[in-house]
């Protein structure tokens, strides 16, 4: 009886183990088998992307910094209509106005506790759309680092990023980046890695 005793608690703490093995290879992979980069909760993606684009990107850039993700939605949805360029359409006509602020549908949660924040954007008309002026007119950025980036099919970034500065005057600019549509995520990652930004979470996390 014994001896069957000491055989069965010899098989229960085996699968103890396995089952803890088991949980243990799974935290803190990405889907590749690698480590996911920087971990930091000090991090925050925000970006607005009405195609999916914008929003490939982001999910790369929370992917590799483990950072927090956020929407920025407006309260009136934009229609295929509002984005037929050169018709009048909505997006042509508050990229024309220069007091057009949309509004936004909900709100970022202890934006203070963030210290990097991504922001990303589609570029209309050659620069940011203007929900991004509301967003960045919506909170205190003072002490905090914002990176810039872009999505477009064929217009570089050109000086939409510089023209944001003024919106937040006391934050920490660095320079923006675009992005096309189906940038891979190895390709965000080194832009992350790049001089520019890698010294940025040597401090955060």
């Amino acid at each position: 009886m014994k001896r069957l005793l000491g055989m069965l608690l010899i098989i229960i703490m085996a699968l103890f183990g396995l089952t803890a093995c088991g949980n243990g290879s799974a935290d803190g992979d990405s889907e590749t088998g690698e480590s996911s980069g920087t971990i930091s909760s000090d991090i925050l993606i925000a970006y607005f992307s009405c195609t999916n684009t914008t929003a490939a990107i982001a999910e790369h850039i929370e992917a590799e910094t483990k950072g927090t993700l956020y929407e920025i939605v407006p309260q009136e949805p934009y229609t295929e209509d509002d984005l037929k360029y050169y018709t009048d359409c909505r997006a042509d006509r508050e990229q024309a106005d220069a007091t057009a602020r949309p509004a936004i549908n909900g709100t970022v949660e202890n934006m203070e506790k963030y210290e990097v924040v991504f922001i990303g954007y589609p570029i209309w008309h050659a620069q940011a759309p203007k929900i991004i002026y509301t967003f960045l007119e919506s909170y205190d950025f003072s002490g905090k680092t914002i990176v810039p980036f872009c999505t477009s099919a064929s217009s570089g970034i050109g000086s939409s990023d510089k023209n944001l500065h003024a919106l937040a005057p006391s934050a920490e600019w660095v320079s923006g980046r675009r992005f096309s549509s189906g940038t891979s995520r190895s390709t965000v990652a080194d832009w992350i890695k790049s001089s520019d930004l890698s010294v940025l979470f040597s401090s955060v996390g």
